[in-house]
């Protein structure tokens, strides 16, 4: 396993004169002790002529590991390339749900290229996996597990196993079911090894089961597994039959995806499935213009309202220097807000129904939060601005109309930023929309009219 990127370098470089060398055998020796994720991360700086060579020289099991961690572009320029003898062995090696997730990601063409050369049981699994919505658990499941009759002694139950674990993804947890499929019970590899031959599956099962339904959201699904630390985590339908299970590799990828489109929400992008480097410019354009357009299109309610109070800001012109750091401060705090409550959202520690208490602590933390800048920020006007600067326009009452506005504005920004996230959740938005950018614009507007109210009522503007 190599950690640093000049390890990378020199094992591309390793690669390179062997392959020009034409040893191949020391290649593979040097590919196959290494983890699939290391060599697919090697694999990503191949040329095209390369990367089939490497691929084909690993053992079949092996490279099916390897095949899965590629990026979609690499798997379909493999394919494109393998005879229907090798892409048939590679399909063979592939777990269940990384066909269906291979499949999701190839054009038309290569799809029914896979489809005609997988047999007839698992093309009917995939087709029935991708009838499922995308961000449902059911697109996320595999249907190789180890069910187990509760008739069954610990004996039978082993040999079941035997003939059949191979070909599982997981043989940790077994699941107990009736001829109808309907779940009644799990227990564990330990609990059966442990167990007497002759006892019997219906007295050592676990009968309190937590499962998911086919049709909650991924996510939801994701954090149980996370929540309970399972391995796998048992998908059954409307009528509680056991359709699938979901195991914590794949629990993990949602919830990376989902912190991937979070932090680009949170950053006004529109969410996008390919890496940094592989998404083009004109893709790149189109995610973030949309956000671009909606921002600048709103925040013209801000240039509305100086204009409406550009007299108010002719008469004091020494107003408008300190009109940024009123709206960076407000945007600044509504982002901090928003930021701890998304993430509670995202944790499950948040629901609607706690917005009272989240307004109330919130209000208590601007309060504090405010008036401590509001000191610091009259003592740096008065000794920086008036004293240092020699600026006879910073006067007290000009720095007392500055300062209740940062208390104003900071007040206002966090109930604004721990707000909008809950209300985006009860209205079945993501929350992650609700964040800076979108914020930040609110607050500038919501600022400026403090701003304006309080010069009117100190400086009779």
């Amino acid at each position: 396993m190599f950690e640093h990127e000049d390890s990378q370098t020199d094992l591309l470089e390793q690669i390179e004169d062997l392959i020009q060398e034409k040893r191949y055998a020391q290649l593979r020796d040097l590919l196959v002790p290494m983890e699939a994720p290391d060599i697919a991360q090697l694999c990503a700086d191949l040329d095209e002529k390369t990367l089939p060579l490497v691929f084909r020289l690993l053992p079949k099991e092996q490279a099916a590991e390897v095949f899965v961690e590629l990026d979609s572009d690499q798997q379909e320029m493999l394919i494109q390339g393998f005879s229907n003898t090798e892409l048939k062995e590679v399909l063979d090696e592939l777990y269940l749900d990384d066909t269906v997730d291979i499949v999701e990601e190839m054009p038309a063409n290569v799809v029914k290229r896979i489809l005609r050369h997988s047999d007839p049981e698992t093309r009917k699994s995939i087709n029935e996996i991708l009838k499922y919505p995308d961000d449902s658990t059911g697109s996320i499941m595999t249907t190789e597990f180890v069910d187990l009759k509760a008739t069954m002694t610990v004996e039978a139950a082993l040999k079941r196993i035997r003939r059949t674990g191979p070909d599982k993804e997981t043989i940790n947890i077994c699941y107990v079911i009736d001829d109808q499929r309907h779940l009644l019970g799990l227990l564990s590899i330990r609990t059966l090894l442990l167990a007497e031959d002759d006892d019997i599956i219906d007295d050592i099962m676990e009968r309190h089961i937590i499962s998911v339904h086919t049709l909650d959201d991924q996510e939801s699904t994701a954090r149980v597994l996370s929540k309970y630390d399972f391995l796998a985590l048992p998908v059954v339908d409307t009528e509680n039959r056991l359709v699938g299970i979901v195991t914590v590799d794949d629990a993990m990828d949602v919830l990376q995806e989902e912190v991937t489109e979070d932090i680009e929400l949170m950053a006004a992008i529109l969410p996008g499935d390919k890496p940094y480097l592989k998404t083009g410019v004109l893709e790149t354009w189109k995610a973030r213009t949309p956000w671009l357009l909606v921002l600048m299109l709103s925040a013209t309610f801000t240039g509305i309202i100086l204009t409406h109070f550009e007299n108010a800001l002719a008469a004091c012109a020494i107003l408008t220097s300190f009109i940024p750091m009123l709206s960076g401060t407000g945007g600044n705090s509504g982002t901090q807000a928003s930021t701890a409550v998304i993430r509670a959202l995202s944790l499950g520690e948040l629901r609607f129904s706690d917005l009272p208490r989240v307004i109330w602590k919130e209000f208590r933390v601007s309060i504090s939060c405010g008036i401590c800048l509001a000191v610091a920020n009259f003592v740096k006007m008065m000794v920086v601005d008036r004293w240092l600067m020699h600026n006879p326009a910073v006067t007290p009452l000009v720095a007392l109309v500055v300062c209740t506005t940062l208390i104003g504005t900071v007040m206002c920004a966090k109930l604004v930023g721990c707000s909008l996230p809950l209300l985006a959740e009860k209205l079945h938005f993501d929350p992650a929309v609700m964040a800076s950018p979108f914020i930040s614009t609110i607050v500038d507007s919501l600022s400026l009219l403090i701003y304006f109210r309080f010069a009117s009522l100190f400086l009779g503007l």
